[in-house]
């Protein structure tokens, strides 16, 4: 004989279950509100990491029967405030925003690939020329950069303005880009 007893549950659990469900959202959502909007905005690595622990914390406290609901809301708590910490730190010190953040880095400066951060970021030459057919490019030369953000998101930076070099501060081989842009300037006025 089978035994269903995993396809069923004491009325008095599911009611803990919901019960725990509705208060862990809400404490979700208040520290949402208190943290704001970089909680669960384009993430670097940490918030990734952040955000999966969120999930299993949350999980744990609606399906173990051992953390009770306040040890899974202390939990949330205890994590949003150490993303929030981190989050003051990076914005106070560039070497933390660098130790836990990812650093963007220049793909293409002007119409050349730049091979090492392609294989460095771990994207392809198809996708960057999908990048490049969404932003409208249809010559390599009308491209200035294309730069892996600290996010993840492909940036495309073509020809059609000017550029100011505080774009590119604290990219990695920005110096390429900026220097293709002084030949250029250079050439111009020859």
């Amino acid at each position: 004989m089978i035994d269903s007893s995993w396809l069923t549950a004491q009325p008095s659990n599911l009611v803990g279950m919901l019960v725990s469900a509705l208060a862990i959202y809400i404490a979700l959502m208040v520290c949402t509100r208190l943290a704001g909007l970089r909680s669960f905005s384009k993430m670097s690595s940490f918030d990734f990491a952040i955000t999966v622990a969120f999930g299993s914390i949350m999980a744990s406290t609606l399906l173990a029967e051992s953390p009770a609901l306040i040890t899974g809301v202390a939990g949330l708590v205890t994590l949003f405030l150490i993303q929030s910490a981190t989050a003051f730190a990076r914005r106070k010190s560039y070497r933390i925003e660098r130790l836990v953040g990812n650093e963007p880095m220049v793909l293409m400066a002007g119409p050349e690939l730049l091979a090492e951060n392609l294989n460095t970021a771990r994207v392809t030459v198809d996708d960057i020329r999908a990048k490049l057919r969404q932003a409208g490019v249809t010559h390599r030369d009308q491209v200035r950069a294309v730069i892996m953000e600290s996010t993840g998101d492909i940036s495309v930076l073509t020809k059609a303005s000017p550029m100011e070099a505080w774009l590119l501060d604290h990219v990695r081989d920005g110096d390429k880009v900026m220097e293709r842009v002084a030949r250029a300037a250079e050439h111009k006025k020859d």
